[in-house]
């Protein structure tokens, strides 16, 4: 009998022996297992192989295939152009060929028109020859016969010819005068036709008011113990308005009112605002008057600017320098003959766009040189200068274009005009202030107006007397009839009215007339 330790020993090593056997089983198992399917996997493998090469045979054959294919293509293309080219160069050839016998033919006419040529120069030369001699033979003969007709009149040839050329140029004076009266009138007709109607059209759709402003403004007071307080203990208050302002202030007898003078539209805006205000808010001494001006300057300033703003933007134009729209706002109180300049330079805008538009030129140029035209007057009071220098000035600094510049510069007809916009804008002004209502004229210009057209047309040889009618509309000259003949009369009425519009400014147009007669006067006894 075997000890429990002998027999749990027995049973251990029965137990290894067996793991050891089923290990060693399973090892054959799992190598007989791998080596199958490394087998199979050779097998597939190989397979797989096989069917890439027959794959990549076909391939090839088919690449093959492809490129003799695309071979033959290219070789038929090839053989086409060649074809092609070989056709184009026989048709070259043959054109060559032509033009070369044509050449030959044209050089073959060419050698006959020239030995025909040749023989036609030999003529010419005789015929020369015998002009020169037929020319030698009629000299003579004239000589002769000048000789003899100085031998029967009893005049040399000088004298007669010196008589004929008077005849003559009296003879073309008159033809001349006829002749230009003939191409004015009908130049005149046509183109008063034409602009007539340009014009009316433009007129037609613009139309703006005219307020006559004067040189003074009136303040309405609430009580007449308001101009006590006006004028301070001792003047100091209306002492002060005056300083701070730059106007004079009137306060006389007219009942509840104040007079605010000033030749500058603006500073007597400034003043009458200020006055108001101070009116209104009852505290009138030097020290509130000088705090009212300067906040009344400012807001001023700002609606100038926000006028310009508003104008520019109403005519649909560019935008322009901020300073140059601030001066344009300060015509809104300017005036010219009783006109409102800004309303003026509106309506001009408006007539030069219009126009513009019918002749087919950019109107939005044309309406800015229009606008722009009168900018000089918002400043001429402050810089010597008239006002189209001053405003041409002003457009150069603030870099506006030249054709806006010259037009400001060329409306008043002292500087020549460069572009159709400068005539269209001398036009429009024109037209803005010509036309019935638009200004009012100082009696003491008008005299001098109408002095200047008198003398003007007295200062002309054969003028007998010259009157000034219509109110300066149109100048009467009666003419000595023995000195000025009809036609004389056309070109003498012709330059007047060229002096006339050199050396006056005038609105509108004055018409010139000039009367010859022939009185003959008997008496029946």
């Amino acid at each position: 009998m075997f000890s429990p330790v002998q027999t749990l020993l027995i049973l251990l090593g029965a137990i290894v022996v067996a793991g050891a056997i089923s290990f060693w089983l399973g090892y054959i198992v799992r190598r007989r297992v791998a080596e199958s399917k490394i087998k199979t996997a050779e097998k597939i493998a190989a397979k797989i192989t096989e069917e890439a090469e027959r794959e990549a045979e076909n391939i090839k054959t088919s690449a093959l295939l492809r490129a003799k294919d695309e071979i033959f293509k290219l070789k038929e293309e090839s053989e086409r152009e060649n074809e092609q080219r070989h056709r184009d160069l026989k048709n070259l050839e043959n054109r060559l060929r032509q033009k070369e016998e044509s050449l030959e033919r044209r050089a073959d006419v060419f050698d006959r028109k020239e030995n025909q040529l040749g023989g036609r120069e030999k003529n010419l030369d005789r015929r020369e020859a015998a002009f020169k001699n037929k020319e030698e033979a009629l000299a003579r003969k004239t000589e002769e016969q000048n000789r003899m007709l100085e031998r029967i009149s009893g005049m040399s040839a000088l004298e007669a010819k010196e008589i004929l050329m008077r005849n003559l140029v009296a003879d073309a004076s008159r033809d001349a005068a006829r002749t230009i009266k003939e191409i004015k009138d009908r130049a005149v007709a046509e183109g008063d036709r034409l602009a007539r109607d340009i014009i009316s059209l433009a007129i037609q759709r613009c139309a703006s008011n005219h307020v006559a402003e004067s040189t003074v403004s009136v303040v309405e007071l609430p009580n007449d113990e308001m101009k006590g307080r006006i004028i301070g203990r001792e003047g100091r208050n209306i002492r002060a308005i005056e300083a701070a302002t730059g106007v004079d202030l009137i306060v006389d007898d007219t009942p509840e009112a104040v007079i605010v003078s000033s030749f500058d539209p603006v500073r007597r805006e400034v003043a009458k605002r200020a006055l108001e205000r101070l009116i209104v808010d009852g505290r009138i001494h030097p020290g509130r008057v000088e705090e009212i001006v300067d906040k009344i300057r400012g807001e001023l300033g700002q609606e100038l600017a926000d006028v310009g703003e508003a104008t520019i933007i109403e005519l649909n134009i560019d935008e322009m320098d901020a300073e140059l729209v601030r001066t344009l706002g300060r015509l809104k109180y300017r005036t010219s003959y009783g006109q409102n300049v800004l309303r003026h330079s509106k309506e001009v805008a408006y007539l030069a766009g219009i126009m513009a538009n019918e002749l087919g030129l950019p109107a939005v140029r044309a309406r800015r040189a229009g606008l722009l035209h009168d900018v000089g007057k918002a400043v001429d009071h402050e810089v010597e200068g008239t006002h189209p220098q001053i405003g041409a000035d002003l457009l150069r600094k603030f870099g506006e274009s030249p054709e806006v510049v010259n037009a400001c510069e060329a409306h008043h007809g002292r500087t020549e005009p460069k572009s159709v916009e400068a005539v269209l804008v001398a036009a429009a002004d024109a037209i803005s202030a010509a036309r019935p209502g638009a200004r009012r004229e100082s009696l003491e210009s008008y005299i001098k107006r109408i002095t200047k057209l008198e003398e003007i047309a007295d200062s002309f040889s054969g003028v007998s007397k010259a009157y000034a009618i219509q109110a300066g509309r149109e100048v009467r000259i009666i003419v000595e009839q023995d000195r000025v003949s009809d036609a004389e009369a056309e070109e003498l009425a012709r330059r007047i009215a060229e002096t006339i519009e050199k050396e006056l400014e005038y609105p509108g147009k004055i018409k010139v007339v000039v009367i010859r007669e022939t009185r003959a006067v008997d008496y029946a006894k």
